[in-house]
């Protein structure tokens, strides 16, 4: 090893280093300089960028970076739904959730998008561009396809939210079917209301309640969030639970995931993209918006921390241990919550709006257990429950931004007002969903068979265990399936 020894020197000879040092540097800064002009010239350029043209490149690439942060929550939703579930489903879980965004991204194109921000003609749905191309104008100052992009995130996340209550049991299929429907046309009707300056978003000057206003969700508890998790909601109701999940006394049994790991990276996964859901929703980053993409993206992470902390300590007053469920799903309740009120309201309220995400989200857990109905991830809970809350408490903590709820001197206006949105969700999606899936389940049907769900989606529906490793491929052995998973003939008990 060696080391480089510090050296004094008089002023003279420092001088005279510099000027050395300075002689050296003209010749290759001189060349760049001739470079950098002789191609401005060569492509017809003599000036900078116009004060217009640098706002709508840092606009667009704002929508654009975040747009790819929303995109890569796909993966962050495969991997909690993968280590949620069980080792003879893995293929399967990947599989579907990357046919949901891919036929999302051709429904939400052709149809989708058009009901959602097209030509507002009577507050219900819009009536122009379907089958987005180049021509469309500028969105504030991205172009539409940057917008379009950043909107076909938010469809995905929203349509792939079912995919975790419905698991292990849903025809591959039926599936499809689903994410097309919802994609087309179920979330970007209801997406109309709000975001495409519908009938919700006005509701405020047709009521009186909150002249000027309207029901408000910055980034999606509801319009997203919620309508996803009324869809799972619906989705579980007409599969019912999993083979061994309930017993016929009403008490339940436990079906483990096969990998905390994959969980706990899923919502990592989230957690960064999330940065990308709620600050990517301002839609710019230029000049002042800066702050507001600050304020959101700090009561975002906020949300996070306190809705884990308090699904942690509800957890531990009620059965003595530290959970990891908790833990993680407390990050995605505290998340969700403050998708909707993040750009309204002030940290401290953050806190206290996640916090109680992860309670309501704990609590709830429990109830739908009571009630048997089988969420194998947590989506209804999580989505459902929590969006909800967090819309809700935009009427009860808003401080900020155009926007006075109850506790801060506002009334009960906006807080009416998010309520109204809340039960319009729930009507809309559990009725379209509830049709949906009562059509699918009456043609090409919606479970798989018994011997399927048994010995697992990825050998029956798609003859790829995720696994290989543990399969005994000698001539002879049994097949893929049963040689992995060996299903107990005893009542209430699953296969591995």
């Amino acid at each position: 090893m060696t080391t480089r020894a510090i050296t004094l020197t008089t002023p003279e000879a420092l001088r005279k280093r510099l000027r050395y040092a300075g002689l050296r540097l003209i010749g290759p800064a001189a060349a760049a300089a001739v470079f950098l002009v002789g191609s401005r010239i060569a492509f017809g350029e003599t000036e900078g960028p116009s004060p217009g043209e640098l706002v709508r490149g840092i606009d667009t690439m704002w929508m654009l970076v975040t747009a790819f942060l929303v995109f890569f929550m796909q993966a962050g939703f495969a991997l909690v739904e993968a280590g949620l579930t069980r080792a003879k489903n893995a293929s399967n879980i990947m599989m579907k959730n990357v046919m949901d965004f891919v036929m999302g991204s051709l429904a939400y194109w052709a149809v989708g998008y058009g009901l959602m921000f097209g030509t507002v003609q009577s507050g219900w749905f819009g009536t122009s561009n379907f089958f987005v191309g180049t021509g469309g104008s500028d969105i504030g100052n991205a172009p539409m396809l940057a917008f379009w992009l950043f909107q076909l995130v938010f469809a995905g996340t929203a349509a792939t939210i079912v995919s975790g209550a419905m698991a292990e049991r849903t025809k591959f299929s039926a599936y499809l079917i689903y994410s097309i429907v919802i994609s087309a046309l179920i979330y970007p009707i209801f997406g109309h209301w709000v975001w495409g300056t519908g009938w919700l978003w006005t509701l405020g000057d047709s009521t009186g309640l909150v002249p000027g206003g309207g029901f408000r969700d910055f980034a999606g508890s509801t319009v997203v969030h919620s309508v996803g998790g009324w869809a799972a909601l619906m989705g579980t109701l007409a599969l019912g639970p999993r083979i061994g999940r309930f017993n016929k006394d009403g008490s339940a049994n436990a079906i483990p995931g096969h990998s905390v790991t994959l969980f706990g990276l899923g919502v990592f996964i989230l957690w960064l993209g999330w940065f990308g859901f709620n600050p990517g929703s301002q839609l710019a980053m230029y000049g002042a918006n800066a702050d507001a993409v600050a304020l959101v993206a700090a009561n975002t992470n906020l949300a996070a921390a306190a809705g884990a902390a308090a699904a942690v300590i509800y957890g531990y007053l009620t059965a003595r241990k530290a959970n990891v469920g908790a833990a993680f799903n407390g990050v995605l309740a505290g998340l969700v919550a403050i998708t909707a009120p993040c750009a309204y309201v002030t940290p401290l309220d953050s806190v206290i709006i996640g916090a109680v995400g992860g309670v309501v989200m704990m609590v709830f857990g429990t109830v739908l257990e009571k009630l048997r109905i089988d969420d194998p991830v947590g989506a209804i809970p999580v989505h459902l429950v929590s969006g909800a809350w967090g819309t809700l408490a935009l009427g009860l903590f808003g401080s900020l931004n155009g926007v006075t709820g109850l506790f801060h001197g506002g009334g009960f206006g906006q807080l009416i007002i998010q309520l109204i949105g809340v039960i319009a969700c729930g009507v809309w999606t559990a009725a379209t969903t509830g049709i949906l899936f009562f059509l699918i389940k009456k043609t090409i049907g919606l479970r798989v068979s018994a011997e399927e769900e048994v010995q697992g989606l990825d050998a029956m529906e798609h003859g790829m265990i995720a696994y290989p490793q543990d399969v005994d491929f000698t001539p002879g052995a049994p097949s893929p399936a049963s040689s992995i998973y060996r299903p107990s003939p005893l009542p209430g008990t699953v296969g591995k």
